[in-house]
């Protein structure tokens, strides 16, 4: 939960630099575009400073919440503060990548990625184990000096990858000096997006309080199930998230048919997807969840929310989607508005409602859940009919 902030924050800025490097280039303005570009890797920079520094004395305070004093506490402590010596390469990168979304550039960080994992199959046991003579053992804290060193490499290729579209051609080092006003840009269009991540922490909570007087299996079936769901949520977030560069530039451009025709596409294909995806939930829940555990009590949970959600991952990439079209018309606060209800006051008033007052038991967990998406798609697609008529009456500038 505490890395989570992390990643939360690199998303936002990564969002916010697609976004705002997207809307120039569709305008046709390259200083301006290159000028967000430097800025934001400059704040990237700023960003991880701070982060690294907070993290150093209240990561701990954080940890001390979520866990018991003892061996597992030294170790996230121990784990987690070589990590924060990482951020920069974690928020460089994702603002790099937000800059090669924007000009079109979807492939590099994906490269970057796999040559990562790869590394890492090396990386974790030399620094795990050492070689004797050799090299010393660093023991559990080699698998975050593994990640540290495979994402410092992502970070190097990403941002020599900006480099090469010419955001720095004539300004260098000068070009990283904080502007006030592209600062705030930044700041007001990326802190939305990362909050929206943090809240589905909250609602990560909720559903656990609701689960825990149903037992330790409860919460394990539905931890296994959420993992096998995001797993084939996957594609559908990178179909959705490729929709906000496209639809970005074309808003810059004015050429809102455009933006219409790229969203359709996503719709539809996006529902291909989920429906196949729901289907195989369906049909091979159970085997899937035998995968990873043996105990029937926790595999018949886990299958019980397959077949709930499984029925609305439809829902769940048009919310995707909408949240990408909330971003790239620069209105990211109304994706934290509908993630404040559906992953915050939704989940808790339906589940507490299905619960507590039907008495349907973790049924009734997995009915709130999927009423506080549906009814967030509602709220969503409210809140998009009236962006959309409002920004496009705007004259041309």
């Amino acid at each position: 939960q505490v890395f989570f902030f992390m990643i939360a924050l690199g998303f936002g800025l990564s969002s916010a630099l697609s976004a705002l490097v997207g809307h120039a280039l569709g305008k046709d303005d390259e200083e301006e575009s290159n000028l967000v570009a430097r800025q934001g890797i400059g704040f990237g920079i700023l960003l991880s400073l701070m982060l690294t520094f907070s993290g150093y004395f209240f990561a701990p305070e954080l940890i001390e919440l979520i866990s018991e004093p003892g061996e597992y506490r030294e170790a996230a402590n121990s784990y987690l503060r070589v990590l924060l010596m990482g951020s920069v390469c974690f928020l460089l990168a994702y603002s790099g990548n937000g800059v090669l979304q924007a000009h079109g550039d979807t492939q590099s960080m994906k490269r970057a990625q796999i040559a990562a994992f790869f590394a890492n199959l090396a990386l974790n046991p030399l620094f795990i184990f050492g070689i004797p003579g050799v090299f010393p053992a660093f023991g559990f804290d080699g698998l975050a000096l593994s990640t540290l060193f495979s994402q410092a490499g992502v970070m190097c290729y990403i941002l020599a990858r900006v480099v090469r579209q010419g955001v720095f051609n004539g300004h260098r080092f000068s070009g990283l000096i904080p502007k006030s006003k592209t600062y705030l840009a930044i700041t007001s269009q990326a802190l939305p997006s990362s909050f929206s991540m943090m809240v589905m922490i909250i609602a990560g909570f909720v559903v656990q309080y609701f689960l825990k007087e149903f037992g330790s299996h409860a919460q394990a079936g539905y931890g296994v199930a959420l993992r096998i769901e995001q797993i084939l949520l996957l594609p559908v977030f990178g179909l959705t998230g490729s929709l906000l560069p496209i639809a970005a530039q074309n808003i810059g451009a004015r050429q809102y048919h455009r933006v219409k025709e790229a969203a359709l596409f996503c719709f539809k294909f996006g529902a291909i997807m989920t429906l196949l995806s729901g289907a195989l939930l369906w049909v091979l829940g159970e085997y899937l969840m035998l995968l990873f555990t043996r105990d029937q009590a926790v595999i018949d949970v886990g299958v019980s929310y397959l077949r709930v959600d499984g029925m609305i991952l439809w829902v769940y990439m048009l919310l995707f989607a909408f949240n990408s079209l909330f971003q790239a018309f620069k209105k990211p606060v109304l994706s934290l508005l509908v993630g404040i209800y559906r992953q915050g006051i939704g989940v808790a008033l339906f589940s507490w409602l299905y619960v507590v007052i039907g008495g349907l038991g973790v049924w009734g967990v997995w009915f709130g859940i999927a009423t506080s998406v549906v009814t967030g798609l509602f709220l969503s697609s409210v809140l998009l009919f009236y962006m959309v008529r409002k920004e496009t009456a705007k004259p041309n500038k």
